[in-house]
């Protein structure tokens, strides 16, 4: 995959280009406390989640997966010090996939490639393409997401001075 690592990335509508894939600069290990805590919290009931005795008992298991929607989150989470640090509103998120399994001590990654860009009032509106990779650069994760990010603010006079 050919991308750009971001790093000191401001994220402005102008500083997205379209087609570009970015890979963000952290991972983040689930934890066990991530899974089971959240599904909890969210009142997911179903046990492969939150109970190892029911999940090692079923072969199709043999041990807990996390919720989805946390690795959904996580991903998005990872994107959005890059992604997010200017939106002005989240329009939406579409097409999420999620491909293969993930359990406590997978470590997630993500990369984002810019689908569209569109001019809106004070900004734009960017379509991302979010992907999450597990530590042995499997695909577990991928969606759409829409926001209206601002556009860089002009000069002020005393940097228009320099």
């Amino acid at each position: 995959m050919n991308e750009t690592v971001i790093r000191g990335f401001q994220g402005y509508f102008e500083d997205f280009e379209l087609g570009a894939v970015y890979r963000h600069s952290r991972g983040k290990t689930v934890s066990e406390l991530d899974n089971v805590l959240i599904t909890n919290m969210v009142i997911n009931t179903a046990e492969p989640h939150f109970n190892e005795h029911f999940a090692q008992a079923d072969p199709m298991f043999g041990t807990r997966t996390v919720f989805g929607g946390i690795n959904i989150s996580m991903v998005i989470g990872l994107a959005a010090q890059d992604t997010a640090q200017h939106a002005l509103r989240e329009i939406g998120m579409d097409k999420m996939r999620l491909f293969t399994r993930v359990v406590h001590g997978d470590t997630l990654y993500a990369y984002t490639e810019v689908l569209a860009k569109e001019l809106a009032p004070g900004g734009g509106v960017v379509t991302f393409l979010h992907k999450g990779y597990n530590q042995s650069d499997v695909l577990v994760f991928s969606g759409e997401r829409r926001a209206l990010i601002a556009s860089r603010p002009p000069p002020n006079d005393q940097e228009q001075q320099q």
